[in-house]
């Protein structure tokens, strides 16, 4: 029957409200379903449109600096898992200081000179020398801006933030003058020489290598042991030693043996002549057992011990050349392998060379740029020393000399690029000398480098050690290749006297022509236009040459401290790379900064591992084992690419697969629903109408917002230290069981049954929504994409930012409801007792005597301080077991159950008494009690009272 003008009947209260209709049962638009790969897309192209990256600078404008400063990669393919692991890493890095209060851009970068390069423009062309130089760079130079640019696109899709429209690239003309004149700082301060030294040489691409360039595979080579008879000579008693002996010594490098100048022995260890079937030979004692296994003697009679030091000075015939080649003596022979003697050839290899310089021997190596001999016996002249080593084996059982010959499998060095096995070859080359003391200074580069690796902050810290030796051990600085795509090598030379310009000032002019029209100008204009007008040589010509080597890349790459960080973004906070960085970026950054600005670039260095397959094997193409961020994208989404990154140990190497995506998807999904639950249970809460302060929420909300607060605190140090595994395990943690399986799943009642506007619900409301909010911006540097979806979601105050990611992470201090710590610790005892009921529940529900937990009634019994607590908490107890009562276990009572983690506690479960609420299924005696609700329990009641009350207000 219509009520009177005006008035609404429902809210007139003439007839009761439906019940189903009083609850507050959860409502969010914040889908269930991620669908990653369809929404990320269409966020990421909201970004770019509102231009994202350029407000979060904006709004940390005049906050701390801090710079990651990009190791940039080569542009030559899709990226892979590792490249995604790294980048992705570094993401992190940046936004949890973006997000803890820093002004902390991204600028990414790649390197676009060098072999990599090259070898994929030559490929496209059919060979090498297809086009002249200028031409030739300019199609690398647009090979490498094609692959850039597919980078970023596969960057940004990893939800990476950055300066993108302006990355750095080695081949830019600015960064290019930028190697140039770094280049020019070392020649003037007196690091830089050229000289004829072993380097590795590939043959296979004609150039010289570094370190960083050579990778060590499986390879056989020959292993021959040969004899080199004594001729006459030495020290004291072995002077006396005729020509019936020979030295014996070991190789796998036959093709090495036309260019042995000197057999070296160490000082201290004992030689012994020994008389064998095969005649009498000359060895390291500890060596005989060796040489009779691997050469098939069966006796060997030691005639006479020596000291190795008593061998320098004798002279020994070389086998099939008719020059003889003294003893020397070297410190680095070792008893592992071989006889003992070491066949030294100076012209190939580092201890050869360096032994050949002490003691004047000649530096042989005539072998081309194609590894081809340019001398030697008709046999092998005219012929790469590979095809060689079969044609000098055969040589020396021809002539005598070989005692022993068969296959040996090791591991040998391989170019990078082509995977050729190279070799060491002297040739002329320019090198920055380690042992070198700048003009003016008194400690030479490696000194100072040692000196100032100790105030760097390594993660692992096994990395200072790492990086120690390496700069210990490591020889001059090569930097000299003989290729066209790079920063060429700015000198010239006097056309008349062929004499080295050396007017620095004229010099740097050419810098300036790079500036203006790159490196090219080196290619496209003569000496004369490049230099200042009538540059002069000390002999008055004004004519000169160009030299026509160019840098390696990696003082390219090195230097990009040099062309990026400006002002105070020097030295950068940090480097994030492989292990491999150790011989490559961070080794040649290193160096740069001490030699030019006599500092580290960087002030930490972090390093993660490998990628590797679930069996723990490296990914491969040709393993077929290998999955792409692409394809992960694709199928998952970035943002679970990002939540494995942070959920391993990244600092050891990783495993990835299917199985592991599996298992993150389940995680990725049980975090999200703990997010929907509480934005579910937000729709109806304005932050700044509906949250108490502190002093009024309810204890248990209090108690859960210390927690969070513990929680941002411990999350906030992890990324600090950069370790995102334990941020991901603890916020998962956090979800799942903290929220998820117990406050959550306790405030279910309240949130749903209590009347909207009470004073009870919003203490939850509040709780959730501060929870919700710290939690959200902690999850925001790893799952950029759901915390942004998330964000738009979240009641927020006046003055919040569109944005996550313009956001800061919550002060543990705001979050805090200053609960005093006698009270927390009520309430960790009290989850500790929660465990032990819910323990007894789930028995009871197994056994049949109850089907939920709302049909039981929980008597317990417990003393001494636990008594107290069960007392004073004991109305808040069936909400905390999400069961109708609890009560106190009585004396004699049957079947009860003991705990085990709690001594003294013992509990037992009933049927609940009463009747069950139509309203909030929790059983109680008063059901029936009021007559306009009569199938609610006395709870339901006093809400529904509240729920009319307001409900008249409103009208």
């Amino acid at each position: 029957m219509p009520g009177k003008k005006g008035i609404n009947p429902i809210r007139s209260m003439a007839e009761p409200l439906e019940l189903k209709k009083t609850l507050n049962l959860p409502k969010t638009e914040f889908s269930m379903k991620a669908s990653l790969p369809q929404n990320e897309p269409k966020q990421l192209a909201a970004w770019e449109a509102e231009h994202l990256y350029e407000r979060i600078l904006e709004v940390r404008k005049g906050k701390p600096l801090f710079v990651l400063h990009d190791g940039p990669p080569y542009p030559t393919g899709e990226i892979h898992l590792g490249t995604g692991l790294n980048k992705i890493l570094k993401d992190l890095v940046v936004k949890t200081k973006s997000m803890a209060g820093h002004y902390a851009p991204y600028v990414p970068g790649w390197d676009c000179h060098g072999l990599p390069i090259e070898t994929k423009v030559e490929k496209e062309l059919g060979g090498k020398g297809k086009v002249p130089p200028a031409e030739f760079r300019s199609l690398c130079r647009e090979f490498a801006a094609r692959y850039v640019e597919q980078h970023k696109r596969d960057f940004k899709r990893l939800g990476i933030f950055g300066r993108w429209n302006e990355p750095y690239l080695t081949m830019n003309f600015d960064y290019e003058a930028v190697i140039a004149g770094a280049f020019l700082d070392f020649m003037e301060k007196g690091y830089v020489y050229r000289g004829r030294k072993p380097v590795y040489w590939c043959f296979h691409d004609s150039t010289a290598l570094a370190e960083a360039e050579v990778e060590y595979e499986d390879h056989v080579s020959p292993s021959i042991w040969v004899k080199f008879a004594v001729v006459g000579g030495g020290k004291g008693e072995a002077s006396k030693l005729g020509s019936d002996i020979s030295a014996v010594i070991w190789t796998t490098t036959p093709w090495t043996i036309p260019h042995n100048r000197a057999l070296a022995l160490h000082p201290d260890f004992d030689y012994a002549v020994v008389e064998t079937e095969r005649g009498t030979l000359l060895l390291a004692a500890d060596r005989v057992a060796a040489l009779q296994a691997e050469c098939s003697i069966a006796e060997a009679r030691i005639r006479a011990t020596y000291k190795g030091r008593d061998f320098e000075g004798m002279n020994f015939q070389h086998p099939f050349l008719p020059i003889q080649v003294p003893g020397v003596l070297a410190t680095y022979v070792t008893l592992d392998q071989g006889s003992g003697i070491v066949h030294t050839a100076p012209g190939h290899g580092v201890d050869d060379f360096n032994t050949g310089q002490k003691y004047g021997l000649e530096i042989a190596a005539p072998i081309n740029d194609r590894g081809i001999y340019l001398e030697g016996l008709p046999e092998y002249k005219g012929k790469d020393v590979f095809t060689a080593n079969p044609i000098i084996v055969k040589l020396l059982a021809d002539h005598g000399a070989l005692l022993g010959h068969h296959s040996y499998k090791h591991s040998y060095p391989h170019c990078w690029r082509c995977h050729n096995p190279v070799i060491f070859r002297a040739t002329e080359q320019w090198f920055i000398g380690m042992d070198q003391a700048a003009h003016g200074a008194s400690k030479s580069l490696r000194q100072e480098t040692l000196e100032k690796i100790r105030g760097v902050k390594w993660i692992p810290s096994w990395g200072e050690d790492r990086m120690y030796e390496m700069i210990a051990e490591r020889p001059d600085w090569c930097v000299s290749r003989q290729r066209f795509w790079g920063v060429p090598i700015i000198v010239f030379y006097c056309d008349s006297c062929g004499k080295r310009l050396e007017d620095f000032k004229a010099l740097r002019n050419v810098v300036k022509w790079f500036e203006k029209e790159g490196a090219d100008a080196w290619y496209k204009h003569t000496p004369e236009e490049l230099l200042p007008a009538e540059t002069k040589c000390s002999c008055g010509a004004t004519k000169w040459r160009k030299e026509n080597d160019i840098l390696d890349v990696w003082f390219d790459s090195g230097s990009s401290h040099l062309a990026v960080l400006k002002g105070p973004e020097w030295p950068a906070d940090v480097y994030l790379e492989g292990p491999d960085q150790y011989r490559g970026w961070f080794h040649s950054s290193l160096l740069i900064g001490i030699g030019i600005r006599n500092n580290p670039p960087y002030r930490g260095v972090v390093t993660h591992g490998w990628t590797l397959d679930e069996k723990g094997q490296p990914m491969s193409k040709s393993l077929g084992n290998t999955l792409y961020p692409a394809e992960i994208c694709e199928r998952w989404g970035a943002d679970l690419l990002r939540l494995w990154v942070a959920s391993v140990e990244y600092q050891a190497d990783v495993k990835m697969s299917e199985r592991v995506m599996t298992q993150l998807s389940d995680a990725y999904r049980k975090i999200r629903n703990t997010f929907r639950y509480g934005l579910s249970n937000l729709v109806d809460f304005d932050p700044a109408r509906d949250a108490l302060p502190n002093d009024q929420l309810e204890e248990m909300d209090r108690w859960m917002l210390e927690r969070t607060a513990d929680l941002v605190k411990r999350c906030r140090e992890w990324y600090a230290g950069y370790e995102f595994h334990r941020v991901y395990h603890a916020i998962h943690d956090f979800c799942v069981v903290d929220l998820s399986s117990f406050y959550y799943d306790v405030l279910k009642d309240r949130l749903y049954t209590k009347a909207a506007k009470s004073k009870s619900r919003r203490s939850a409301q509040t709780a959730v929504w501060k929870i919700t909010s710290a939690l959200v911006r902690l999850i925001a540097p790893i799952l950029v994409f759901t915390a942004e979806e998330i964000w738009k979601y979240l009641p927020k105050t006046p003055g919040e930012h569109e944005s996550v990611h313009m956001a800061l992470f919550s002060e543990p201090s705001s979050i805090e409801a200053g609960l005093p710590g006698h009270v927390r610790s009520n309430w960790d005892q009290l989850l500790r007792l929660r465990g032990e009921v819910l323990k007894v529940l789930e028995v009871e529900r197994t056994a049949k005597l109850i089907n939920s937990n709302l049909e039981a009634k929980v008597l317990l019994r417990a003393t001494g301080e636990l008594e107290t607590l069960i007392e004073k908490y004991n109305h808040q107890l069936p909400g905390l077991f999400i069961v109708s009562q609890v009560g106190r276990l009585g004396a004699g009572a049957a079947t009860v159950h003991p705990s085990e983690a709690i001594p003294g506690l013992e509990i037992l479960v009933q049927k609940a008494e009463g009747a069950k609420c139509e309203r909030c299924w929790n059983y109680s005696t008063h059901v029936g009690e009021s007559r306009r609700y009569p199938t609610v329990c006395e709870r339901c009641t006093e809400a529904l009272a509240e729920i009319e009350g307001a409900h008249e207000e409103a009208a």
